[in-house]
């Protein structure tokens, strides 16, 4: 019996030109000498076939090409096995069936399977942690300026969808809506006298048409005073990361069309608050726009007093609301009234309340880019005085809490907003307090910032939502007015003047129903 009888009949009379994937694995389970004895023999030719070229277009060939069928396949089975020991025997991992000697020793199931291979790198990462960050390079993510956003998305658009995205982000449209915001949430806080109301039981209001002035106009100058800021700084805003994208630096625009804006909008947005909210409000929309671009920006490259003018600034949108609301309720309407008048304390205290804000989120912010800031030759306290700049933050962050208690002191908000403001401005005090105590390092600078972005709409969102009697009006609304008999209203009170003053003040209602 010839060595090619023992080969299984799937194979036996073939040559390696004309076997099948399946046949090959087959053969690789043969004895060793039917193996040798089947991959000698010659293979037939045709004579319709070219010689060298295969009947057969996945032949020996094609199979070879793959170094795993080609180290299974080709390699005899005791120097397969004895690899298979060798990797055993040095302690390494055992290689799968198809694995050659040299790739046994080179790989490992790690280097084959992506999941172990990530779960391998986990566990050197553990035993090898990274090591530590150099004090002082510690750094966290900033939003992205607005304007550099707004510049990347117009110079991908065309026309009119262009010329929109740069003119709005020459308003840096956060820090405008900011503005708006802290202007009608102090419109909303301004305590109505409730014997102005048409009826006793209606709820005081104020006029929508002058908050839509109002909203208008203070975004108006909001973007004047912006874009006269980017008009003076084009070329330091380049050697900035967060600014060297806003669309002045790009030439996305020239400086004659931003002129024409910027002056525009000064003027458009004046004008609403002059014929549509009134005289006082107006000028403080101006006296904004020239302190944010004619002494706030230059100053920035001479005197750390900057960020104080900058705070100043802030602090004038709250004011502005307070006057829109007061001129409504006002006998004269002068400014000295509307801003010296006898219910002027709470448009001052809201103004007090942003001017504090401003420092334990602008010292956070600017400590992270304290180096640019440097090198763009503006005078931060973040890298001209770190500790002070610091205690600064921590020191305005305190100042908070007479504010808020005055607020509630002063009628504008409900008692209970002591407690709930206390508790926010509790949060802040404690993250300047670290960020004063590790001079910005630690995750301190970052911390700070974060609770300075929500510190501001929790503490508006509070006051408006505990404003002084908008509780009991909704208990009233819900559940009626008690019922009062006539002889109730006319006799309770006594004869005399004095007691009936006081009678007045405790039940308001009846006073207001009496002079009805």
């Amino acid at each position: 019996m010839s060595l090619r009888s023992g080969l299984p009949r799937s194979i036996a009379g073939r040559d390696a030109n004309t076997v099948c994937l399946q046949c090959w694995r087959t053969l690789a389970r043969t004895p060793l000498p039917l193996r040798q004895a089947f991959s000698t023999t010659p293979p037939r030719r045709s004579g319709a076939v070219a010689v060298g070229k295969s009947r057969n277009p996945v032949n020996k060939d094609f199979f070879g090409k793959n170094s795993l069928l080609r180290e299974t396949f080709w390699q005899p089975r005791r120097a397969l096995q004895s690899s298979i020991a060798a990797g055993k025997s040095s302690g390494a991992e055992t290689a799968p069936p198809h694995a050659s000697t040299a790739s046994t020793a080179s790989t490992t199931p790690d280097d084959v399977l992506p999941h172990r291979r990530r779960k391998r790198a986990k566990e050197v990462a553990a035993q090898d942690p990274p090591p530590p960050v150099p004090e002082g390079t510690e750094a966290y993510p900033i939003p992205l300026d607005a304007s550099a956003r707004l510049a990347d998305r117009a110079a991908s658009q065309t026309n009119l969808k262009r010329l929109f995205f740069t003119y709005l982000s020459l308003s840096k449209p956060r820090l405008s809506f900011l503005v708006v915001l802290t202007a009608t949430a102090t419109y909303s806080l301004y305590p109505v006298p409730q014997l102005l109301s048409t009826a006793a039981t209606a709820t005081p209001s104020l006029s929508a048409l002058t908050l839509l002035f109002l909203t208008t106009g203070t975004a108006l100058c909001s973007a004047s005073a912006n874009a006269f800021n980017m008009l003076m700084e084009p070329k330091f805003d380049a050697q900035m990361s967060r600014t060297r994208n806003r669309p002045l630096v790009r030439k996305l625009i020239s400086t004659r069309g931003a002129v024409v804006f910027a002056v525009a909008c000064g003027v458009a947005g004046t004008g609403a608050l002059l014929f549509g909210v009134n005289p006082t409000t107006a000028f403080l929309g101006f006296s904004n726009i020239v302190l944010y671009a004619g002494i706030y920006t230059p100053l920035k490259r001479i005197s750390v007093l900057n960020t104080w003018v900058g705070a100043v600034v802030g602090g004038l949108p709250p004011l502005m609301g307070w006057t829109a609301a007061a001129s409504q309720y006002a006998h004269d309407g002068t400014w000295e009234e509307l801003l010296f008048g006898e219910g002027s304390v709470g448009g001052w205290l809201a103004a007090a309340l942003l001017f504090a804000w401003q420092f334990p989120h602008f010292n956070s912010l600017s400590w992270s880019i304290r180096d640019e800031y440097k090198n763009a030759g503006y005078r931060m306290l973040a890298w001209v005085n770190p500790r002070q700049n610091g205690r600064v933050a921590l020191r305005y962050a305190l100042l908070m809490f007479p504010v808020c208690i005055g607020l509630s002191l002063a009628g504008i908000t409900d008692m209970s907003y002591i407690a709930t403001s206390s508790v926010v401005n509790g949060w802040m005090a404690y993250k300047a307090w670290e960020f004063w105590k590790f001079d910005g390092h630690r995750g301190s600078a970052r911390g700070l910032f974060w609770a300075s972005v929500w510190h501001l709409p929790i503490v508006m969102v509070l006051a408006m939502a505990q404003k002084k009697g908008l509780g009991e009006r909704l208990y009233r609304s819900v559940f009626g007015y008690a019922d009062m008999d006539d002889d109730e209203l006319y006799y309770e009170a006594g004869d005399d003047e004095e007691e009936e003053e006081q009678y007045q003040r405790r039940h308001p209602v009846v006073a207001v129903a009496r002079a009805a």
